[in-house]
Parts: C-alpha cells; structure tokens; sequence
C-alpha cells in the first residue's frame, strides 16, 4: 500500500531515472540551430575535435551532449530522420551500460547510432551485435551512411569471411556482426599460432539488438568449434530400425523437461531386441563395453519421441534442416550434437553425417561479459529483468514510446477444443479483412501454420504465390474496392527467401498473414504496405519518366490504402496459441500500433494447446463443464489471462534456472579457459620460449625425482629403477642412476642436480644441432600444439564428468563443488602432462629441412550445444582460417629405420624412424602417434 502510494507521488524508478536524462536531452536540442548552420565540412571536423579532447583527459560522458547532438544532425543530412527525444534517452541508457525497453517501430536502429559514434571516438571499436547476417550487412550500410559522414570506418562480420577481411572488418571504428560470428571468431583466435594471424582487437564496448533473444534465449546453447569423428552411420541406422517397435509403454515421456527414458520392462525389451538385430553380442545393455550402443539408443529414442518433423525440423533436398524455436527460421548447416542429428537422419532415411569432436567451446554470456562495457535494446525485456541483472549486471529502462499507445490488447478466448478454436480463428479472420482491416495470426510451429493454411484453403481461401509477380494483384484489388479478400500469405521457414516482401505488404487493407514467430524479423509492418519494397519489385527494369509516374502511383495508392487501414481499426494481431514465454507473446503484439497507429491483438486458445495440456488443463476442463459451456463457445474473462501468465511465468522460471545452472558450471570451464587463452597469447606474443621450456624440464626432473625419492624416505626405499625409466622416457638420457644412489652419503638434491645438468648439457646440444634460430621457432610451436591438444582432452572429460557428477547427489554431496574439486585436480594435471609431454618432445626432436606439406587442418564446425536439454545446433563448416602449422618438418625420430628386434625400449635413440600407426617402441602398448610421437608435425 504504502510502496503503490509512493510511487503515485514520487514515480517508478524508471520514471525516476528517465527524468534524469532530460536535462541533457534539452541541452542537445538547444545545440540544433548551431549545427544546421556548419556546413558538411565543418560538422565532419566534429568528429577529429571530439578526439583530441578524449586524447586530453576528457571523458565520453562531458563529450555525450555534443556528440549525440553531431549524431542527429547527420542522420537528418545523411537519412533524412531526426532523433525524437525519446531516441536521445534511449542512446544515453545504452551508453550508460544498461537495457533500453523500447516498442516495435520506435527505431532502435537509429538509436544505437548515438551511443556506437560517441563511443568509437575513443579508438578502442564497438561492436554492434544482430540476430542475423541480412541485418547486419543491412543496418551496416544503412546506418553507415551516418559514421562514414563523420569519417569514421565501419565494418560488418558475416558468414564465409576469410581471416584478412575479417582482421580488417575488427580494424574499423565500428563492427557490425552476429553474435555466432563474434563468439566463433573469439574461439578460433584462440586456436591460431601466431598473433598476427587473431582477428579481434579486444572487447570495449558491444549493443546488443534482440537482446532478450540473444542473452537469454539464444544463451541456453553454449557455443562449441568441433572437428569430425570417424564415420558410424550403420549403427545408426541399425539402432533406428529397432525403436519404431517398441510400444509407448515402454518408455516415460516428459515433455515438461523434453525427457524421455526407458521403462524396466522397456530395457528388457531392448535388450531382446538388439540381440536379435546382433547389435548386442555380450552381456547385459548397461555393462561398460557397451556405452556407446547405449547412447546411440537414448538418441534414437529421443528422435522417434521428442522431436517431429515438420515442427522441430523439415527435410529438404536429403537433408534434415532444424527449425529455429523462436524465430520459426530454417537454419541450414546447424546440427544438433551429441550424435541427435544423426539419429534424425536416419529415422528420416537421408545420409547420415559424421559426428564431430569439441575443440573450444564459451556461452553466450561468458563470452558478453567480456566486453568493458556492455548495452542491449529490444522490444520485451521487462519480464527477463531479474535475469539480466543477476547475469549480466544489466539495468532495464522502459523507453516511453514516441507517441501514446492505442493498440487494444484483448483478454483470450478460450476454447475447449483445438477444431472449435480454430472455427472461432476463420470467423474472425472473415470478419477482419472483410472491414478491411490488415490481419497477422501468429502460429507457434510451422506445423501449425500449414495446418491453419489448410483449413483456409478447405474454407475457399487461395494462398499466394510471391513467386508471381501478379500474385498481390487480387490482393490490391480488394483493397482499392474496399472489400475484404480471400487471399493470404504465410510466412514461416518454408518461405524464408520472401520473407521480407510478405512482412512488407502485411499492412495492406484486409491482408491476411499466417506467421510463425516474429521475433527480430527486422522488417516494420507499415499500415498500407512498404513503398519501397513495392516500388523495387514492381518497377524493375523501369527507368525515365514512366518509372516516376508510375512511382507516383504507387505511393498515391499506399497513401489511400493507409488510411482505410487506419479506419478499419489497424493492424490486427490474432495469436493462435500462447507460447511458453510471455516475451514471444509480447513480440508479436508488438508488431500492431506502431509509432501510435491504432491496433488490436487478442488470443484464441484451446484446452488441447500444449502450454494449456502440460499445466493442468484438466481442471479447467471440468470447471467449463460445469458452466455448461456449450460446443463453439468460448469463454473470455481477466482471471483465465492471469492464470495463463502464472503458467507462463513457471516456465521462464525453470528456464532461467537451467541456464544459470549451465553458467555455474560453465564459470568453472571459463576460469581455465581465461588461463589457457591468455597463456597462449603470452606464449605467441614472447619472441622465444626458450626460458619456459628451461623452467618445464626442471620441473620434470623435481616430478621424476620427488615420485622415486619420497620425501625423509631411506635410501634402500628410493625407487632407482623408476627413477632411470622415467629419466629415459621424459628426457631420453641414459644416465648411470642406479650407480648414483649407491654412493655413499648422496642425497636427493645431489641426484637432481645431476639429472638437471645432463638434461640442459643434451639440450644444449640440440640446440646447436639444429641452430638456435630455428629451435626458437620449433620450441614455440611445440608448446602451442602441446598445450592445444591438451586443452581439447580436457574439454572432453570435463563435459563426460558434467553428465555423470548429479549422481554424487544421492550421496549427500552438492554435485557443483564436486565438480569444481574434479575440474581443480583435472587442471592440475594437465598442466604436469604439458611439462612432460613437451619435454619428451624437444629433448628428441631433430629437425628435417625439407620442403613442407601444405599445412592445413582437418575441417571444423562452428556448433551451438545447449547441454542442459540435449537439443544442440551445429553452425557451417569453417574452412581453414585458423592458421598454418610450422613450415618445417621435424621429427622425434633419427634418419634411418632400426630393426624391431634392436630396439632399447628404455633408449629412444636405438629407436630409428618409427611409423606412425606402428606400437610405440617403449612398450607402452600405444601407437607410436598416441605415445612418444604425440607432437609430432
């Protein structure tokens, strides 16, 4: 009471802030006659003025008032468009660092354009982050014109870029690109062998658009570069001929937690059946031999279970191509990992594809939290606002629009069955467009579009073709009679490459558009149709005079259309169907009452809806019975809003849950990777090594001598047999140790410093062997591939330890920190075996002069896991680009091949050249690459 008081006198917090800004706000406005007046030159010379003032000390913020003024004024030069001075407010929250709520239409495109200029000023980059490749090159060239006017550089990060232009695209004041491509170009820096090959220049300050999208949604799914496995197809498609046979009551499926496992019963049937198939040759399901028939089981399983084609999925050309959740979007070269997306393929019956191997791998928000200085804008924020802060430290500030709001948001109707909600859609659908008012259903699955589609069409309804020019023909027709239409459009993943068009003409009077999903389509509904995109398509090829006047036409007619638009109540938004988040929701309201156009949204919604089936629909089931609603009624009240939004809220919940419990974990993963990555760097940057391949073999020969001489251990106790073997093995000397211990008095200090002696004397000599100059360069590229190969062994075992640590649960033990401990001594190790493993290397190595083999690597993909759910996507292929290896040709063995039987296990040098493949001539049972040839290049 006291709180709602409050804020009745003194305003919201957010009122609070925003009423902060306007001093600056009037401050800028009272700058713009001084500025109409400089000439072109004069306002470009800004931007070398407000430099050499940051140069001297002055801050970004006692520069903002200018600046943000220069901004404006060139947009309206350049543009055409002026900052309101709810965009300057909006400008001012994303240079503070924080979160700016601001609604459909209200340009959050130009308003990145006044915190981007102010701060590229300091020379450091911004990056502009986008949801996808189009609108990045798209707000790079159309917001450009702006930076290039005031003489700063801009640059834009797409697919399918090489490492040069992608170096120069960095180098610019400003960048623009998609989050995958700024994630993925951080990871392979971090892969590349000389510093000179990287491609970003730090992390100062990056806007965030879609940021709801993008750091919450798009963050269930950390980022991942993997390389192939070997090929195992036929157990794929073996194992799939075995689910289809098992019968719903062998397994239990959730949908809540898109989960599903075998019953007993099931398990025993499975087994049955994967003897049968020959797919089991020995002993039970679940003994050790057989992890990976059992995991390419679950998978399969999962694919007949919880995913359906058409929805999560379609088949296009042999391919199975994921369906983007929240966009509706295909994605074609994502692949989920973990081995599902092979399990799709073969349930579809279409090429299986290798598997692949993870290289490196970050989340979304370790990797946004790189950035100094971060800032985001989006339509629907406010109901992730908890999360954004406690994640990211982000503040949210709701914008006020530009003009009041005159959208009516309806409360739902609510149906007791799908064919009944969808008979209520149609009616509404005839209803709208026949006052000729512009309609937009929403569908939550493409699955459900075409089916909507299809009803329409039983209902004398013609879909469009955007392929024919003349398409819209009927569609304009009605329109300038007044009438309503039967034809409509839809747009989902199946219509990807018109999508744009359909967007743009979805405002005309009495057009009907089915579409799924509309987050961060990029493209405004204007009421009447797009101009632009119509004068584009329909005057190509026109030039002179005939294309003026028929340009002419064209807006004349937009212009009529607009305002029997405006009269037949606005754009009209009929959801389908609720989705689990109420953000989704938000979004596609969005798209109605733009910069204070009038509008309408209203939700129809059936019992049988999966949000409404999973969260207990069958008490609300009974308590319509008991009202006696009747078949094709629905019924409408506040309360059932409410109770949806409770529903909805659980949901983000548990999914806010499940990805600050991969961030936990991940955070764990990420102190190691800030170590390695930042080593690498050092290791690159170092003109030589040579000191810390000094430091590594001492460290060796402290770790042979503690483990064979335990410490206060008598002398008949000290191992001198292991010690001499590790001696050999490690430094390859044949030194006289079991002479050394048995002289009288030595202690352990005296045998260390022996070994330590004999091992730099036998570098030393390497050195001169080979010349100083190009061990300098061999010695770098061995600890860079050393502790590459390393780092991608512990990247596997981590994630294999994160699938099995919950089970230290059941004995009372919180699995985080067991995790933490295990990931601590993991580390540990891998930084003895990285000592070893280099060591062992440079003290055999001999280097060939040769000419070299084109170096390349194997191919990678850029991969998109979310570990939490399994349903992970696997970017394209990225060729290349991650760097040349060595440019010469070393080797750990000598010139000639020995004779197996005059080989000295413990004497690597009677050893001679070893093949790769053959066992490793130390005995230890590996092949000779796995072993004392691990590093070899």
């Amino acid at each position: 009471m006291f709180g709602s008081l409050a804020k009745k006198i003194f305003g919201s917090v957010n009122d609070r802030r925003l009423k902060s800004y306007r001093p600056k706000v009037a401050a800028i406005n009272a700058m713009e006659a001084e500025l109409e007046a400089l000439s072109d030159d004069q306002l470009r010379a800004r931007t070398e003025e407000f430099k050499a003032q940051v140069a001297a000390g002055k801050s970004l913020d006692d520069i903002l008032v200018p600046a943000f003024a220069t901004v404006r004024e060139a947009a309206k030069r350049t543009l055409g468009q002026r900052h309101f001075d709810v965009q300057l407010i909006g400008g001012m929250v994303l240079h503070e660092g924080a979160i700016s709520e601001m609604r459909t239409g209200e340009g959050k495109t130009l308003v990145a354009t006044l915190p981007v200029y102010l701060n590229a000023l300091s020379g450091k980059g911004v990056h502009v982050v986008t949801v996808n490749d189009y609108l990045a090159k798209r707000d790079s060239e159309w917001m450009g014109q702006i930076y290039r006017f005031l003489g700063l550089t801009v640059g834009v990060i797409v697919h399918g870029l090489d490492d040069a232009e992608r170096a120069a695209a960095y180098n610019a004041d400003i960048t623009y690109g998609t989050n995958n491509e700024y994630g993925f170009d951080y990871l392979r820096d971090n892969m590349k062998y000389e510093m000179a090959q990287m491609v970003q220049r730090g992390h100062n300050f990056a806007i965030v658009d879609e940021v709801d999208s993008i750091l919450v949604d798009e963050a269930r799914t950390p980022l991942i570069i993997s390389g192939p496995l070997d090929d195992r197809s036929d157990l794929y498609n073996a194992v799939d001929l075995v689910i289809p046979r098992l019968d719903k009551s062998d397994y239990d499926l959730d949908e809540k937690q898109r989960a599903v496992s075998l019953t007993e019963a099931g398990n025993e049937k499975i087994e049955d059946l994967l003897r049968n198939a020959g797919l089991l040759k020995e002993g039970d399901l679940y003994d050790a031999q057989n992890a990976t028939l059992v995991h390419h089981m679950n998978q399969a399983l999962r694919a007949h279970t919880l995913f359906q084609r058409d929805k999560d999925y379609i088949v296009r050309n042999g391919e199975v191509v994921i369906i983007d959740e929240f966009t509706g979007r295909m994605m074609p070269g994502r692949r989920y990992s973990e081995g599902l997306h092979q399990a799709l393929e073969a349930k579809e019956r279409v090429q299986v594809q290798p598997e692949n191997q993870t290289l490196a791998s970050i989340t979304f928000q370790n990797y946004f939290r790189l950035y100094n200085k971060l800032g985001g804008m989006t339509g629907t924020a406010a109901t992730e606002a908890d999360e954004f802060l406690e994640i990211y430290n982000l503040e949210v500030l709701e914008i006020p629009t530009n003009r009041p709001v005159a959208r009516i948001d309806e409360d739902d109707e609510v149906y007791r069955t799908a064919d009944e909600k969808y008979k209520g859609i149609i009616r509404e659908i005839e209803a709208a467009s026949g006052r000729g008012q512009p309609i937009l259903v929403g569908t939550t699955s493409i699955e459900k579009s075409e089916h909507l589609a299809e009803l329409l069409v039983k209902d004398g309804f013609t879909l469009i073709d955007f392929e024919n020019p003349q398409a819209l023909e009927p569609l304009y027709k009605a329109a300038r009679e007044g009438k309503g239409t039967k034809h409509f459009a839809v747009l989902n993943a199946r219509f990807h490459e018109q999508e744009a068009f359909i967007v743009a003409q979805a405002g005309v009077p009495g057009a009907i558009t089915i579409a799924t999903n509309m987050a961060g389509r990029g493209t405004d509904i204007q009421l009447g149709g797009n101009a632009k995109m119509r004068i584009e398509r329909e005057l190509a090829g026109l030039e002179g005079d005939e294309r003026a006047a028929k340009e002419k036409e064209i807006l004349a007619e937009i212009a009529t259309f607009k305002e029997r638009a405006l009269n037949g109540g606005g754009l009209y938004v009929l959801g389908t169907e609720r989705h689990e988040s109420r953000r989704i929701d938000n979004q596609l309201r969005g798209r109605s009452g733009r910069q204070g156009d009038p509008g309408r949204s209203k939700f129809y919604l059936s019992l049988q809806d999966d949000l409404m089936r999973i969260f207990g629909s069958d008490r609300m089931d009974g308590m319509l019975s008991k009202l006696g609603l009747k078949e094709d009624e629905a019924i409408i009240h506040p309360w059932i809003n409410k109770a949806i939004e409770r529903a909805q809220a659980k949901v983000e919940a548990r999914n806010f849950d499940i990805r600050k419990n991969i961030l936990k974990y991940d955070n764990v993963m990420n102190d190691q990777r800030k170590v390695v990555f930042e080593q690498r760097k050092e290791f690159m940057a170092e003109e030589s090594v040579r000191e810390t391949i000094d430091d590594m073999r001492h460290g060796v020969v402290e770790d042979v001598v503690a483990r064979a001489i335990p410490e206060h251990a008598y002398a008949e106790q000290w191992d001198a047999e292991g010690l001499k073997a590790n001696v050999a093995n490690f430094l390859n000397l044949d030194l006289p140790i079991e002479e050394w211990v048995k002289e009288e008095g030595i202690a352990d200090d005296e045998i260390r410093e022996r070994i330590v002696k004999a091992a730099d004397e036998s570098y030393a000599q390497r050195v001169e062997a080979n010349s100083a100059e190009v061990m300098t360069y061999v010695e770098k590229q061995v600890l860079l591939q050393s502790l590459d190969h390393l780092w991608r062994e512990h990247l596997v075992t981590l994630d294999h330890l994160r699938q099995v640590i919950g089970w230290r649960g059941y004995a009372q033990r919180d699995p985080l920190n067991e995790y933490k401990s295990e990931a601590f001594e993991l580390f540990n190790n891998l930084v003895g075996h990285l000592r070893e493993q280099v060591t062992g290397q440079l003290m055999r190595i001999q280097v060939v002069f040769q000419q070299p083999e084109p170096a390349s690597l194997p191919p990678m993909f850029a991969q998109h896991l979310d570990p939490a759910t399994g349903e992970n996507e696997l970017d394209m292929p990225q060729g290349g680009g991650l760097g040349a290896g060595p440019a010469l040709g070393f080797t750990a063995a000598s010139a000639a091949s020995a004779p197996i039987e005059a080989r000295d296990p413990n004497n690597p040098s009677s050893w001679g050249r070893v093949g790769r493949n053959e066992p490793c001539p130390c005995g230890s049972g590996k092949k000779f690459k796995h072993c004392h040839g691990q590093f070899v290049a």
